[in-house]
């Protein structure tokens, strides 16, 4: 999970809340501590840790306890609202408006900028636009081919020109040609350092191009010093917002996170892992219930519109409010799974279930069981994929044989089918009683924003 640490601890400071029997000044004192810890632990300024908890604390005091509401939730929710005001509040999406509409990624060396290229590229190549890129890094060895390789992987087009040291010759051999699309993400080259003359080379840059968008590409593990970089970089070449990466490969994210979101270069999005699809808008909504353990239903859906049809989902959500559910299901259910990411960050999207803890064999399904279990179902009969409950072990036996299985991985298979029609059952549209149990399980927590 992106900023795990930081999720735990505000999740257990919610435990407290629900577990505790009055809201008085010893909890609340207790919850602001928690807070601040679990945020500077987070490498986040601390004037801006005390500037937070004291909002926190003047709010719970100072707010009457609206209508239909509990203390303890809205003790909650005040928590909830003051974390994502902390991170920027609403997000910020890059608006696309004019053709060819021109985005700037700069960046200090090792921050990521290539990688964000493509990523960026493949977002928005996925809703439907006519993406190139350019690269015009002429420092780092290999930049070229780096982009060059990327762009083949997404089958988006590339412009460079490999050996010419001069970027601003580059922009000006393909700017005609660029004209042609809709979106173009121009690569620029970083430094160790804001250096004079990297700040002279974006200035020629920047001049050329009139970008669109600038954005500033900041990797994740900069921490605090996140501040000054959006700082200088936004007086070199008007940044206008900022791509954080490696989120979800530190514990210290929280520095960049903050830092950016008070500066004038809010987070637009951010890098959560090393495949081409790991790029997400960054919503501070989502991003803090995830960290709460409420989910982030808008990027969950976002993902499953990449990875399955309208027509499948529609079909597949009936079954799943009827209470049906079979072997092919399972396999089809999971297969699409696979295409959205790691069973365990869709987990965190679905509101309420970021406080379960599931078995780890319910969330790591890898590419490889998926194949054989695609093996074991050929050689099932049409009632036994419908009526799993019949496969008895002389039957689990014919099908190893026939599918050149374990009978372990046939067991593994029906084990993990079982735990998915259990979980199927719990959200039964027409059985509440089953929905009120995992509520009380996930700590009576119902009134959080977010889950109704």
């Amino acid at each position: 999970m992106v900023l795990e640490k930081l999720g735990e601890s505000l999740k257990g400071t919610l435990q407290k809340i629900a577990k505790s029997v009055f809201v008085d000044d010893k909890l609340i004192n207790e919850l602001v501590k928690d807070i601040q810890r679990a945020l500077l632990q987070s490498d986040v300024n601390v004037k801006l840790v005390f500037s937070l908890s004291s909002k926190i604390k003047n709010r719970i005091k100072d707010e009457k306890t609206p209508a239909g509401l509990t203390q303890k939730e809205h003790l909650v929710n005040i928590v909830y609202e003051e974390l994502v005001a902390f991170l920027g509040g609403e997000k910020h999406q890059l608006k696309i408006d004019k053709k060819p509409h021109k985005i700037m990624l700069v960046g200090l060396f090792g921050s990521g900028k290539t990688t964000t290229t493509g990523k960026l590229a493949k977002y928005y190549q996925k809703r439907g636009h006519k993406v190139a890129v350019i690269q015009t890094d002429t420092w780092r060895p290999a930049a070229y081919e780096q982009l060059e390789q990327t762009a083949k992987k997404i089958n988006v087009p590339m412009f460079g020109i490999k050996g010419e040291k001069d970027p601003v010759k580059i922009m000006k051999k393909f700017e005609t040609e660029l004209n042609k699309f809709d979106i173009v993400l121009v690569d620029t080259a970083g430094r160790d350092a804001l250096s004079d003359e990297l700040i002279t080379e974006l200035t020629g840059i920047n001049d050329l191009v009139k970008p669109d968008e600038s954005i500033l590409v900041i990797s994740a593990d900069i921490g605090q010093a996140a501040e000054s970089q959006a700082k200088k970089f936004n007086e070199t070449c008007d940044v206008n917002g900022v791509i954080i990466t490696k989120l979800d490969g530190t514990a210290k994210g929280g520095g960049a996170l903050s830092a950016c979101a008070i500066t004038n270069a809010p987070v637009k999005f951010i890098g959560v892992g090393e495949k081409v699809d790991d790029l997400e808008v960054f919503n501070p909504k989502g991003f803090v219930g995830r960290l709460l353990g409420m989910g982030d239903l808008e990027a969950l859906l976002d993902k499953a519109k990449d990875a399955i049809n309208e027509e499948d989902a529609q079909d597949l959500s009936k079954k799943l409010l009827k209470g049906e559910f079979n072997l092919i299901d399972l396999y089809e259910q999971m297969s699409a799974m696979k295409k959205m990411g790691s069973m365990s960050k869709l987990m965190e999207m679905i509101p309420g279930m970021g406080q379960i803890k599931l078995p780890k064999e319910a969330l790591n399904v890898q590419e490889g069981k998926l194949k054989k279990w695609g093996f074991i179902m050929n050689s099932c009969t049409k009632k036994e994929l419908e009526e799993p409950d019949l496969i008895t072990r002389e039957r689990i036996e014919r099908i190893a044989k026939g599918s050149g299985t374990q009978t372990s991985e046939i067991r593994e298979l029906l084990k993990q089918y079982k735990m998915s029609k259990k979980m199927v059952k719990m959200f039964k549209g027409n059985n509440p009683k089953n929905m009120e149990k995992m509520m009380k399980k996930m700590g009576n927590m119902k009134g959080l924003p977010g889950m109704k």
